[in-house]
């Protein structure tokens, strides 16, 4: 293998939890909630779908379907479904929706996989060229370079920026061709069967990890050393 791609969200960062998500804009706000009041919210938030890269939603509503289906495409789209989702919950304050949206997008809300650090350094000691090819509608570049992580990855390929969604193979191939690498050289890592698998379209090797909270999956990315030699 020449270089490895890795999915962003479930693959070598995880979001915080629902309830973390929402205390903390609450906190922010200095909005208070009883406990079984910010409980209830919580639980809807999370059967909602709400936060991007946590659970997915029960049940997309009918006037969000359509949207709901391309909103990696862009930013404005990415924004309009979540909230959109956000919204299906009362919460105390309108702007709330918003504002959670917002702190999804910061790194305090992404935590790295315990061994994203060590796989992505061993990678680069190795000569691997390392690309993030991410289905998401904003940039998680900051979310990396807080957490210490951007020195290992040499380009980041976003739906966004491209206009297209995994499982096209057009964002796979474009992420071989800044790496400078053939497909049938190279490895993609995801959680997502459906859109990571797209990858084998080109002829690259597929590899799948849980998409699990951080502290539950240890030394999920381990095994990818052992594929890549």
């Amino acid at each position: 293998m020449t270089a490895v791609l890795f999915d962003f969200s479930g693959t070598l960062f995880r979001v915080e939890s629902t309830e973390a998500w929402l205390r903390g804009v609450l906190t922010k706000a200095e909005v208070v909630l009883t406990e079984p009041e910010f409980t209830k919210a919580a639980q809807a938030l999370e059967a909602a779908g709400a936060l991007p890269g946590g659970a997915a939603p029960q049940h997309v509503p009918a006037e969000l379907a359509e949207l709901w289906e391309v909103r990696d495409r862009t930013p404005e789209e990415h924004r309009a479904a979540y909230t959109g989702l956000s919204r299906q919950v009362p919460l105390p304050d309108p702007r709330l929706h918003d504002a959670l949206y917002e702190r999804h997008m910061s790194p305090d809300a992404w935590t790295p996989y315990p061994d994203a650090a060590e796989v992505l350094g061993a990678l680069r000691e190795r000569g691997i060229g390392v690309g993030v090819v991410s289905n998401i509608g904003w940039d998680p570049r900051p979310v990396f370079r807080a957490h210490g992580l951007d020195e290992y990855v040499d380009t980041y390929v976003l739906s966004y920026e491209h206009g297209i969604r995994k499982p096209d193979p057009r964002l796979f191939a474009a992420a071989c061709a800044e790496l400078g690498a053939d497909p049938r050289e190279v490895l993609m890592v995801g959680d997502d069967r459906r859109a990571d698998g797209g990858a084998a379209a080109l002829g690259c090797a597929v590899h799948f990890v849980d998409h699990l909270p951080a502290d539950r999956r240890p030394d999920g990315l381990r095994p990818v050393l052992g594929l890549v030699r």
